[in-house]
């Protein structure tokens, strides 16, 4: 079981908080930092939100250690191809550290307030599959790529310089059957949010017998979940922070949340890892709280390295 920070910037990231949040996870043991990509929050009012791939570039050459990616980047703000230059570029000036984390975008109050187009759901899926397709040829074939599709056309399209490695893709979404799909052919990774072990664990046979329709091993794929992450220091701590989140602890782990004081956040851990998670990405949605993270560095990281060893 790896452990991870992933960061909502769209919910007040800026330059001063970016660097605190490296820093953090660089110097306090987090396997990696990832982000989210929109222009905006899904409700007013807007808050900072930090350019997603320009804050990676910055990352690449700021920290030597952790990995680090979006979670997703989609493509419905940008043209694939952009997309695959762009990791490409981020990749190798970071030693080959991100995961590019790709979907197929969700967010209307985005889309409508900078005309993006978001599509019905059935053709966002398939623009989908046609990006992670261009992106994947871009980046791994040794010839000039030709593609014909609904939404993207390349002809004798190649990127130089070449990637010293291909980015490892990841596909992040719930969806259990296109998304598991996408994920078999295309990804390194799959990535679920709000993922409760019991849900987890219902999507493993599943994706196991996608990966093998398409000639790969189990291991193949690493399996990973984005969590709502409520650490607390205390039971008052946590009654306090149960109230911000107006919900109640049980609620929260209901829709797959960690939730409570370290023992019992490692406890959830162990429960992933038994149904087949490797990776959890802890999201903290207080950008300024780089005392808890310190905390829960020395308590949630300590216990759940060493109770999984």
């Amino acid at each position: 079981m790896e452990l991870a920070l992933m960061i909502e910037g769209q919910d007040g990231l800026n330059w001063e908080r970016w660097k605190k949040l490296a820093k953090a996870a660089e110097d306090f043991g987090f396997v990696g930092l990832y982000r989210s990509d929109h222009y905006t929050n899904m409700e007013p009012p807007n808050l900072d939100s930090l350019e997603l791939w320009v804050s990676l570039t910055w990352l690449a050459t700021h920290t030597k250690r952790i990995e680090f990616g979006p979670l997703v980047s989609p493509f419905s703000f940008r043209h694939p191809s952009i997309t695959a230059r762009m990791a490409s570029a981020v990749d190798d000036l970071s030693g080959g550290r991100l995961q590019l984390g790709l979907g197929a975008g969700w967010q209307v109050r985005e889309h409508d307030m900078f005309g993006l187009d978001l599509l019905e759901v059935p053709a966002r899926m398939k623009r989908f599959e046609e990006g992670l397709e261009v992106v994947t040829s871009l980046l791994t074939s040794a010839t000039p790529v030709n593609f014909s599709g609904d939404f993207f056309h390349l002809k004798n399209a190649v990127i130089l310089p070449r990637p010293q490695r291909p980015p490892h893709i990841v596909v992040g979404g719930n969806g259990a059957k296109r998304t598991l799909q996408l994920a078999a052919k295309y990804a390194d990774a799959w990535n679920g949010t709000s993922q409760t072990p019991a849900k987890f664990k219902q999507r493993m046979p599943r994706l196991d017998g996608y990966l093998k329709a398409e000639g790969r091993e189990p291991s193949d794929l690493r399996r990973s979940a984005m969590l709502t992450t409520v650490f607390a220091t205390g039971k008052n701590d946590l009654a306090k922070k149960l109230k911000a989140f107006d919900s109640s602890f049980d609620e929260l782990r209901g829709h797959g949340a960690l939730v409570g004081e370290a023992n019992q956040i490692v406890e959830q851990l162990g429960q992933l890892e038994e149904v087949g998670c490797q990776r959890v990405m802890m999201q903290w949605f207080d950008q300024d709280d780089i005392a808890g993270l310190e905390v829960m560095s020395k308590t949630v990281l300590a216990q759940a390295h060493k109770k999984m060893r």
